[in-house]
């Protein structure tokens, strides 16, 4: 079996609307070791009805 210790959850905000709209995990290894270490990513925004660009944040709400 893998050990999950090398994984934590994140919450994804919108950076336009900034409501949180998903939760995924990540690996915090290869995160830390790219430079900015957020994770960012292009995804659908129910609030805004379009595709936004989303950023981690640790806040869970």
């Amino acid at each position: 079996m893998a050990k999950k210790g090398a994984r934590e959850i994140v919450a994804m905000i919108c950076k336009e609307c900034k409501s949180q709209n998903y939760v995924t995990t990540r690996n915090k290894v290869n995160m830390d070791v790219k430079g900015n270490g957020k994770l960012e990513l292009n995804k659908h925004c129910q609030t805004c009805k379009k595709v936004t660009s989303h950023k981690e944040s640790s806040k869970l709400k």
